[in-house]
């Protein structure tokens, strides 16, 4: 029978977090040099769950010693690694070298400096309750679903819990922090899952920095009978 949830993330839950990280990106990892995705891993761990690390190496190191064999195959009690575009032969090896990484990255205390998001995963990672508000509620359905922007900001902030409303607003202020060029906002919004533009005539930075304030601002307390007043932005 597959693994219960509690027994997949004790064997394999930051070894599967490693492998996420290639999403979309080259296994091209070397002895001497980690790929950009076990890079991007390294950064977004060390400064949100340093601990974690040590979880990885082992992780990856303990599935390389022992992979699954013929009877877990058969009952489906492993981690399937996806495919990550190197040939089934070469898997082990390319494991050990990320286990070795990862030690020398905590041995040496190498840490990769902050720095603006260089893969999905990463931008995913990094910002999660924007990847929810932009995916969730600005996808190519969003036309279809609300009159304009300003109605689908509205609902987010009515029916989303205010933690996590607090929690986007932190997250907006810390995307327009990183001072990016304006095409590179384009592509941070891109891969938060965002696929409309942004509203006529905001660039995305600035439409960014609106919702940050909009969701910032008291909410108002209506009367009977009466609804929300949605400004133009």
């Amino acid at each position: 029978m597959p693994l219960s949830p509690l027994e997949h993330d004790r064997r394999y839950g930051e070894l599967d977090q490693v492998i996420r990280a290639y999403t979309g990106q080259p296994a091209d990892d070397t002895p001497d040099k980690p790929s950009h995705a076990l890079t991007a891993y390294l950064r977004q761990t060390w400064h949100t769950r340093p601990w974690a690390l040590a979880v990885a190496e082992r992780q990856l190191r303990e599935y390389a010693d022992n992979p699954p064999g013929r009877l877990r195959l058969r009952l489906g009690e492993f981690y399937a690694i996806p495919d990550v575009g190197l040939p089934e032969a070469e898997i082990q090896q390319w494991l050990y070298c990320l286990a070795d990484h990862i030690r020398h990255s905590i041995e040496q205390g190498e840490v990769p400096p902050m720095a603006a998001p260089a893969t999905h995963w990463e931008w995913q990672t990094r910002f999660p309750e924007l990847t929810q508000f932009l995916g969730g509620w600005f996808s190519q359905d969003m036309p279809d679903e609300f009159d304009d922007h300003d109605a689908a900001v509205d609902d987010y902030r009515t029916t989303t819990d205010p933690h996590l409303v607090a929690r986007l607003v932190g997250e907006l202020h810390e995307l327009l922090a990183l001072d990016l060029d304006e095409p590179d906002y384009a592509l941070a919004v891109a891969e938060l899952g965002m696929e409309v533009d942004p509203p006529a005539p905001y660039p995305p930075s600035a439409w960014l920095a609106f919702v940050a304030g909009r969701m910032s601002a008291p909410r108002a307390d209506y009367g009977p009978g009466s609804g929300p007043q949605t400004d133009t932005p």
